[in-house]
């Protein structure tokens, strides 16, 4: 049986999205360039995929159709392609996309690169201290009773007292590298998006990071719209249906709402909150000079560098962090075999 295609990874996208926007710049047309696309990639794991496009966009003469009802291209793809050819600056759209995924492949790996020392240390601490428990410290007793001092009161107590610690920390450190695990699993599967939720409610930096590139999303998409043309509710309808986290689509309605109750676009946009205030202030003047999609680019702009270097300073602290945490643990464990040990052997002297 074949198996099945899950779709493609951030790299494969980025270089989907690169080469859609070559097609697109050498004035090819579009069927014409998802049929040279499929062809080279018929031996390719994802063929099948690439075929189907093809067909489809033979049938449909449009990217957006072909690929709006399958599941294995990501949603914000789909609507950023039809964002782009209703504003007919599907090259662009598809440019940025490319960059887009590209920086989250570049994310992604570096965050695996990160996670997986500590996590493998994690691992063989578990192991070594669970060999120490059941059959070292075992045999450390039977020894001290054979020489008579095992029952003496403080060297009991003490053995007791660090095999107990012992077990704690193996137990805790085996449930964080069990969490860690079912976390990555999960993100590998259709449960990837409510465990990127969970992520978000229960650590705050992720929420902020992920705040600053929805904002930047939606500043990118008003701009080609607004740029194109499109009335400014028609713009704002399209930029909610394409953001797929749920807080800043809600701001977007915010403001479409805002706008019907009648006010400004400019006094809109800061109630929603989804920009700080001095890029409020440049939406006042972009407003007032006729500029709103200028200013929306240069938005987009800032707030994309902003997460950009939110990530890396996220992602620059989890090594170290890990690595202390797990030093700390380390010691921990040494303590609790070692000052049995130093007890009883200050005891026979």
């Amino acid at each position: 049986m074949a198996k099945k295609d899950k779709g493609l990874t951030g790299a494969e996208l980025s270089g989907f999205c690169g080469q859609v926007g070559i097609i697109l710049n050498a004035g090819i047309p579009l069927y014409d360039g998802m049929e040279t696309l499929a062809e080279s990639a018929a031996a390719d794991t994802h063929g099948a995929l690439y075929a189907e496009l093809s067909r489809r966009v033979n049938e449909t003469g449009s990217l957006y159709e072909a690929m709006k009802d399958d599941a294995r291209w990501p949603a914000y793809l789909r609507e950023m392609v039809g964002i782009g050819e209703r504003s007919g600056q599907l090259e662009h759209v598809m440019e940025g996309l490319k960059q887009h995924y590209a920086r989250e492949e570049r994310v992604r790996r570096t965050v695996v690169n990160a996670v997986t020392y500590p996590l493998s240390l994690g691992v063989m601490l578990v192991v070594i201290v669970f060999i120490m428990l059941v059959r070292v410290l075992p045999v450390f007793r039977r020894v001290l009773s054979s020489m008579g001092t095992g029952a003496g009161a403080s060297g009991s107590a003490l053995i007791s007292l660090g095999t107990a610690l012992a077990w704690v920390v193996l137990v805790l450190v085996g449930l964080a590298l069990l969490f860690v695990i079912v976390l990555a699993a999960l993100m590998r599967t259709r449960h990837r998006h409510k465990t990127i939720r969970f992520l978000i409610r229960h650590f705050p930096p992720v929420r902020r990071l992920l705040d600053k590139l929805s904002a930047s999303r939606v500043a990118g998409i008003l701009s080609m719209m607004l740029g194109s043309g499109f009335p400014l509710e028609e713009a704002l309808a399209m930029t909610e249906g394409a953001i797929a986290d749920e807080t800043a689509a809600g701001k977007v309605q915010g403001i479409r709402e805002a706008l019907e109750r009648g006010d400004s676009f400019a006094d809109a946009i800061a109630q929603a909150k989804l920009f700080d205030e001095l890029q409020n202030r440049m939406v006042r003047v972009g407003v007032a000079a006729g500029r709103e999609d200028q200013v929306m680019a240069e938005i987009a702009q800032q707030t994309e560098e902003e997460a950009e270097e939110g990530i890396a300073r996220l992602v620059g602290i989890i090594e170290p962090t890990l690595v202390a945490l797990l030093s700390v643990v380390i010691g921990a464990i040494l303590l609790a075999v070692m000052l049995p040990m130093a007890g009883i052997l200050s005891s026979m002297m």
